[in-house]
């Protein structure tokens, strides 16, 4: 559970810098409403980041103990071993994936000309 929730961190730590999101909706000349672009944008996201990282990690934490709960409450202890804490977080992001893609097909087809 700890080191799903450490790695969450870390990883959106390497993957996410809200200065650069910050610079990069400049440049494009978006803006987040009633925030201020330059740094009071990156500090917004940074502040917003910090509040969903901690409910994520949390989230993927428990996901990942699912089944030794599971195994530990029906008295299956092999459970552990049938369906891990990873190959359920892989699962779930696999098939969100796949519903993501269906989604996009479906849209394509209901624009003129396709």
């Amino acid at each position: 559970f700890t080191l799903v929730v450490v790695f969450t961190y870390f990883y959106t730590a390497v993957t996410f810098d809200p200065k650069e999101i910050s610079k990069n909706l400049q440049k494009m000349g978006g803006f987040i409403p009633g925030i201020r672009p330059g740094e009071r944008t990156a500090n917004f996201l940074y502040f917003i980041l910090n509040r969903i990282l901690l409910v994520g990690a949390l989230f993927l934490g428990i996901i990942a103990i699912m089944p030794s709960i599971i195994g530990s409450i029906t008295g299956v202890l092999a459970f552990n071993f049938l369906i891990g804490g990873t190959a359920l977080l892989i699962v779930v992001a696999v098939v969100l994936e796949v519903m993501e893609q269906v989604k996009s097909q479906l849209q394509m087809r209901e624009y003129e000309g396709f």
